[in-house]
């Protein structure tokens, strides 16, 4: 269990033009390197911060989820897109009217350079510490996926800047800052550290159920088979069966698109859609597509070549 009791300083309000000029023009550190990829253009483009519910903001690029969740004694930062989205996460931070010193902790759902490749420089950027699941913690510090991540295959590519320093959190640990608790669980299978996170956020007296489920998606490198390796696979089942069980009224994925957000978020503005990001049965059908696509996947493999 772990606790804290910090101080939040003064927020400033800028323009989010003018920061993202600014975050661009300034001398590009090597924890900046953009990585190239197939999507990695496409899931970095700019897409407007935004408020999902009371204290919890959607502050990443178009592809890639960030969110964060504030309080007066400080935020909390979940993921870190691409080493190329950091300046355009602290834009957004900052055009939300927060200041990153006053992040406390990044966490992050698996250690991809997709989700981990920004952490390095935000947290050079902010001072906060970073956390992760035990494993997750220590793919961040190397900086790379682990011998037994499926997509491992893919080698060099998999690579990302590393994390110096990395707390490494239990399943079932609360983290704690000020009036914020957010629970990490672990939901191995994507990767070996993959890990979601549950905490509530409310406007008034209204409170709801936040989840930031990571990816449940049974993809990897050539030649990787999630049938080779049973005690890999029924963790990853067990995995699908927990994030399936979350209560769950909000329910934000490491890839916004596989949750449907900005669809969600698009229905919000429209009569009577006040409510439409809230959706009590998301992490089930979430849970539910992943399962089918992981029987898919072992259906593929038994078939062969």
């Amino acid at each position: 269990m772990k606790a804290l009791t910090l101080l939040f300083g003064l927020s400033i309000v800028h323009t989010l033009p003018a920061l993202l000029s600014s975050a661009l023009a300034a001398p590009e550190s090597a924890d900046l390197t953009p990585i190239q990829c197939d999507d990695c253009a496409k899931w970095n483009a700019e897409h407007k911060p935004f408020r999902i519910y009371g204290n919890t903001y959607y502050v990443g690029p178009e592809g890639l989820s960030s969110v964060l969740i504030t309080s007066p004694a400080g935020h909390i930062l979940i993921d870190g897109a691409l080493p190329q989205s950091a300046p355009q996460i602290a834009a957004h931070i900052r055009a939300l009217g927060f200041r990153l010193q006053d992040i406390r902790y990044i966490l992050n759902s698996h250690a991809h350079f997709d989700h981990a490749g920004g952490i390095a420089a935000l947290q050079r950027m902010s001072g906060a510490k970073v956390a992760a699941s035990r494993k997750g913690a220590l793919a961040l510090h190397a900086g790379d996926a682990p011998a037994n991540d499926p997509q491992v295959g893919f080698g060099s590519a998999n690579r990302f800047p590393t994390v110096p320093e990395v707390s490494g959190f239990s399943d079932g640990d609360e983290l704690k800052i000020g009036p914020l608790r957010i629970t990490i669980h672990d939901t191995p299978g994507h990767t070996p550290g993959s890990a979601s996170y549950t905490w509530q956020s409310c406007k008034g007296n209204r409170c709801l159920r936040m989840v930031y489920a990571d990816s449940l998606n049974s993809v990897s490198a050539p030649g990787y088979r999630f049938s080779a390796d049973p005690a890999y696979l029924f963790n990853f089942r067990v995995s699908i069966s927990t994030v399936r069980s979350f209560p769950c009224d909000i329910l934000i994925s490491a890839h916004p698109g596989f949750s449907h957000l900005f669809e969600r978020l698009a229905a919000r503005s429209s009569p009577g859609g006040a409510d439409s990001l809230r959706s009590p049965h998301a992490c089930q059908n979430y849970a539910d597509d992943a399962l089918r696509r992981l029987e898919d996947r072992l259906r593929e493999e038994q078939r062969g070549p």
